[in-house]
């Protein structure tokens, strides 16, 4: 049969099947029978496909919680599908290595036959109702543990003693180290309670193929310096550790870095790092990293950044630091910020910019922008991407600080490149943020959340250096997000006037919780704009992944209170 002969019976037979005609069964089988995947894929390759199809998706990704989905109701469907799928799936032992998410499911499969290396997974929030370790599993994780036969350890929970029974049989007997050929490892205890020492664990096994590992919570690793021999191929290292105390020295974080070239994903959160640098007099260069986020005190965050070579061809950073200053900002993250894009080519384009503040937290993220902007739509972010967070000390900062502190963080970026722009802040109109405007004079699309409609809104100070310069002269798009309600339509509209003085038309998007447009307002702001967009009845952008004009995320921590109503003391 050639492939139209099985197209058109193929066809033929879903029809009687759809009508049901003759055998319904015998119908599937036939047509199965037909079917490309049945007769033309290698078993080997169809084994793989029925692997992948278990819905046991490995998320490796650093920005969201990594661990196995599971088992979803009726995954293994496909074996009754046909013989052959069936002989196939018998014979993919890839397909038996998992004994399910809960100590529950443990205790049910735990007494197969040994036929594929282990994936073991403990989803700790379903594990509420049992959470002592049998003497008969204990003895079959051990007995896994000699085999070498476990490939996978991901083990997330709430219940310590339990955590600590499962890692204790997974512990190799004897003081000599031995290889084992794990591939990622996943320990995540999610609460406050006793340090759970893992020494033993990492200094009595060698992982060759280990490419995954995340630590996180209160486990203790005494000794880090076995890490640096043990690991030698890991691409992702994440390590989330609750008390100071158990946290590597940076030299020893160095260390373990170094002997892991290939290492494409860095995550480190510490609340505090120890300093030690000794022996390390260059930074060390990580020439495949594509990804690093780093969280914990500022000079302890710059401190290890500062010891670090980053690619020029990074795809994403995230900052995350405490009890910084203005000061620290300007002094030590600027520098470091401006080499960075410096280097980086990609940069050297269309850049978007999104910064948040709330009292005592601040958030810059820089991206580059597609070519192509859409006022209807957010422009889609490409890698490179940038993100710095941090938590300011002291009270409340005055407006005039906030200012600064915008001048500051945004000084950082290639300004002339910047065409995208959005503020995410509870502020009076910018008026201090003039010099960057003028400064950043390619801005196509401007996003403003929370922005007090007041007299000059967007506009140069009339007794300044920049009286008769239009701050946005290549602007097409305006959103304002969230106005708050004693906002003054009057400011809007003169502004408007100005910008569109010379046939320079924008549109203008007003969304989020905004006070009421009457109709004789709505009519002036259209004959101003070329097009106008107002939709009071959408959800005040909230807290947690709103994304601005721009595409980037907002102030996670942004502040929905009544303090604007003290701005002019605030």
């Amino acid at each position: 049969m050639d492939r139209e002969v099985y197209i058109d019976s193929i066809r033929a037979l879903e029809k009687q099947i759809e009508e049901g005609n003759g055998d319904t069964i015998e119908l599937k089988r036939t047509r199965n029978s037909l079917l490309n995947v049945s007769t033309r894929v290698p078993p080997e390759i169809l084994g793989h496909i029925f692997v992948w199809s278990l819905g046991r998706k490995e998320d490796y990704s650093l920005s969201t919680e990594s661990h196995f989905d599971g088992l979803q109701e009726g995954s293994y469907n496909f074996l009754l599908v046909c013989h052959h799928w069936f002989e196939v799936a018998s014979r993919t032992p890839e397909l038996w290595g998992f004994w399910g998410n809960t100590l529950e499911e443990w205790n049910k499969w735990y007494l197969h036959p040994v036929v594929a290396p282990l994936d073991l997974v403990l989803d700790g929030w379903a594990s509420d109702s049992e959470f002592v370790l049998s003497g008969p599993l204990q003895d079959a994780l051990k007995n896994r543990t000699t085999q070498d036969m476990i490939r996978k350890i991901h083990l997330r929970g709430r219940h310590l003693n339990l955590l600590t029974s499962i890692i204790s049989s997974l512990t190799p007997d004897g003081e000599r180290a031995r290889e084992r050929r794990t591939e990622s490892i996943i320990l995540q205890f999610m609460g406050m309670a006793t340090v759970t020492e893992l020494s033993d664990f990492f200094t009595r096994s060698r992982f060759p193929k280990l490419r995954y590992l995340h630590i996180g919570g209160v486990f203790r690793i005494s000794s880090w310096d076995h890490l640096p021999s043990q690991t030698t191929r890991l691409t992702t290292l994440s390590l989330q550790l609750i008390p100071p105390s158990l946290a590597p020295t940076t030299s020893q974080l160095i260390s373990t870095l170094a002997s892991n070239p290939n290492l494409r994903e860095l995550a480190l959160q510490f609340h505090a790092l120890p300093g030690d640098v000794d022996g390390f007099s260059s930074p060390l260069p990580l020439r495949h990293l594509e990804t690093i986020s780093l969280a914990g005190e500022f000079h302890h965050v710059f401190g290890l950044l500062h010891r670090l070579e980053l690619p020029a061809t990074l795809d994403s950073m995230s900052l995350r630091a405490r009890d910084s200053t203005v000061e620290d900002i300007s002094q030590t993250l600027g520098p470091y910020m401006r080499e960075h894009f410096r280097r980086d080519k990609r940069f050297q384009g269309r850049l978007g910019i999104s910064f948040s503040f709330s009292p005592g937290f601040a958030d810059i993220s820089v991206g580059a922008v597609g070519d192509r902007l859409d006022e209807t739509l957010w422009p889609e972010w490409n890698s490179p991407f940038v993100n710095f967070t941090t938590n300011l000390t002291g009270p409340p900062a005055p407006h005039p600080v906030i200012g600064k502190l915008h001048v500051d963080l945004m000084a950082f970026t290639p300004q002339e490149r910047v065409v995208c722009f959005g503020v995410r802040s509870r502020l009076k109109a910018p008026e201090e943020l003039e010099e960057l405007f003028v400064a950043m004079p390619n801005i196509e699309t401007l996003w403003f959340y929370g922005m007090t409609l007041s007299r000059g809104f967007l506009q140069p100070n009339p007794d300044g250096p920049h009286a008769n310069t239009k701050l946005f002269p290549s602007l097409r798009s305006l959103h304002l997000d969230s106005i708050p309600s004693n906002g003054d339509w009057d400011h809007l509209t003169a502004y408007l006037a100005h910008q569109t003085s010379d046939d320079q038309f924008i549109s203008l998007r007003v969304s989020g919780r905004s006070p009421y447009l009457s109709p004789g307002v709505v009519s002036e702001i259209k004959g101003l704009v070329e097009k106008f967009t107002y939709d009071p009845s959408e959800e005040d952008t909230d807290s947690e992944g709103s994304l601005c004009e721009c595409g980037c995320s907002g102030n996670e921590e942004e502040e929905d209170s009544e303090e604007d109503e003290d701005e002019d003391e605030w």
